[in-house]
């Protein structure tokens, strides 16, 4: 089995992608579902949305991405030009079967700091001409 979960990122332009996802919501789950999907998620960001599909092959993603309901949604959202993305994938196209986690900080925070070495003294006075 060939199972994969395909991810339908859209971001905010003329109006929220929150609301065209409540618009479409109903039908593009329902669709999805009929259509062989057996899981979904959304995350919501501030700059749109993240809708993750999860089906048992890529020919039922074909065939659902191909519904005339599923190409309209896709044409009707915020910003048609710029933006929406489809990819293969989890958690930012990382292709990952789970969403990637954030890292330590690679800055100063992530390592601990050294005792620092003991300076050595210097005696001012007067200077050997």
């Amino acid at each position: 089995m060939n199972a994969d979960w395909w991810s339908i990122e859209v971001f905010d332009g003329r109006f929220p992608a929150t609301s065209w996802f409540l618009g479409w919501r109903e039908q593009l789950v329902e669709a999805a579902l009929t259509h062989g999907a057996t899981d979904w998620h959304l995350t919501e960001s501030d700059w749109g949305l993240v809708l993750e599909l999860f089906f048992p092959d890529e020919g039922h993603w074909l065939r659902w991405r191909a519904l005339p309901l599923v190409r309209a949604a896709l044409d009707a959202v915020p910003d048609p030009v710029d933006g929406l993305l489809v990819y293969r994938g989890r958690g930012g196209s990382s292709g990952a079967p789970v969403p990637r986690r954030p890292r330590p900080a690679p800055g100063s925070a992530a390592v601990t700091a050294d005792e620092a070495a003991e300076e050595p003294l210097f005696r001012l006075g007067t200077a050997a001409v």
